[in-house]
C-alpha cells in the first residue's frame, strides 16, 4: 500500500465491503429469481428473496452514507 493513514484503510475496506454486499446481493437475488420461476415456487419465495434483497440493499446504503458522511467529515 502507498501510505495512507488507517483510518482512510479502514473506510477503504468497508467501502470495498458495501461494494461486495451490492454485487453479490444484486447476483443472488436474480439468480433467485430465475430459479424460482424455473422450479415453479409459491410467490411467497419471491417476496421473500426481494424482502432479503432489500435488507441487503438498506444496509449497504446506511453504511455507504455513514463512510460518506466520514469521509467528509475527515477533510
Amino acid at each position: 500500500m502507498s501510505g495512507g493513514s488507517d483510518r482512510e484503510r479502514s473506510l477503504a475496506r468497508q467501502g470495498r465491503l458495501v461494494a461486495a454486499v451490492i454485487a453479490v446481493t444484486a447476483v443472488l437475488w436474480l439468480a433467485a429469481q430465475w430459479l424460482g420461476g424455473k422450479l415453479g415456487l409459491p410467490p411467497r419465495y419471491a417476496f421473500l428473496f426481494d424482502f432479503a434483497a432489500l435488507a441487503a440493499f438498506l444496509w449497504a446504503l446506511i453504511v455507504g452514507w455513514r463512510l460518506w458522511r466520514q469521509s467528509r467529515d475527515d477533510k
